[in-house]
């Protein structure tokens, strides 16, 4: 099942894709006499995810292709919601983005960092690089998200499916060149909090695709895509942290609430700059993909006006 949020008479709802677009959860309800939550968020909150998906997989599919549903173009799509309760990244996941760097990928434990959720942007909106002078070289990083769905603490790595609600596309930003050190500033790695935290440098996908759609996430390709073109791939199977440690180890140790979003590292990141446009695509076997995750670039340097 794949639930996204639109926008939609000044209000951001969610819904059932289906074959003829988007089946919004108000019309499931009134067709049915249900009572799911109309929006991801709450859906997740309430603990819906999982019995609508078994509602769905039972009969429900055919009951909401049935129904009056919004055309998919010409949507307005929304990120899948506005403020988890945290943002939790991962860094150099994939051997051959640390070696990209210079750096040797995390063993033991892997390199980990929260992002403020006032960084968050969704589809299509503008990912704006800093007025900062300090700022001079800003990536972008296509990534694999993981929505949590419910608090829990110590969680077993094979029941790491059980405290997921299902994956999404992400856009994970760096002010790498503070990071790094510039003409203005040495860089350091414990700026990896202000490098992480500037406004819009989080973009979550629209489109939350449930586990029983991905057989075996190890499969899914995740590919930063800039101008349209490729710049790097890879496969899930070759991080170093796989989802299933990733999301037991920090059960262990910060826990997880419903909600949280989990975004699991980036094949190779790439620069960004005035005019760009950035992309998020995950592909599988069969056929399986996911709605691209886009968004243009805009330099404020370049703009004092905004």
């Amino acid at each position: 099942m794949r639930i996204a949020t639109i926008k939609l008479n000044g209000k951001e709802v969610s819904g059932i894709e289906t074959g003829k677009g988007l089946c919004l959860l108000s019309a499931v309800n009134e067709a049915t006499g249900s009572s799911w939550k109309e929006t991801a968020w709450d859906l997740i909150q309430a603990g819906q995810v999982k019995p609508l998906t078994a509602w769905y997989n039972a009969g429900g599919k055919e009951t909401v292709e049935a129904l009056e549903c919004l055309p998919a173009e010409g949507l307005n799509y929304a990120p899948l919601y506005r403020c988890p309760h945290r943002i939790f990244g991962i860094g150099l996941n994939y051997v051959d983005h640390a070696g990209d760097i210079g750096d040797a990928a995390p063993q033991g434990f892997p390199g980990s960092f929260f992002k403020q959720a006032d960084t968050l942007i969704g589809p299509n909106d503008a990912i704006t690089l800093p007025r900062l002078k300090e700022a001079q070289r800003t990536t972008a990083e296509a990534e694999l998200g993981i929505v949590l769905d419910k608090d829990c603490r110590d969680v077993a790595e094979e029941n790491w499916l059980d405290a997921v609600a299902g994956y999404v596309t992400i856009l994970d930003m760096t002010e790498e060149s503070i990071l790094k050190g510039n003409d203005y500033v040495k860089g350091n790695p414990r700026y990896l909090t202000i490098v992480k935290n500037f406004p819009t440098f989080f973009s979550l996908g629209s489109e939350l695709v449930t586990p029983d759609e991905v057989p075996d996430v190890l499969k899914l390709e995740v590919q930063s895509v800039r101008n349209g073109e490729v710049y790097a791939k890879n496969v899930v199977a070759n991080m170093t942290h796989r989802p299933p440690r990733l999301i037991s180890l920090h059960s262990s140790i910060q826990g997880w609430l419903a909600g949280d979003v989990l975004s699991t590292g980036t094949p190779r990141a790439f620069e960004i700059k005035e005019g760009d446009i950035a992309e998020c695509r995950i592909y599988g076997p069969d056929g399986f993909e996911m709605r691209p995750l886009v968004n243009p670039v805009v330099d404020l340097k370049l703009h004092p006006e905004l």
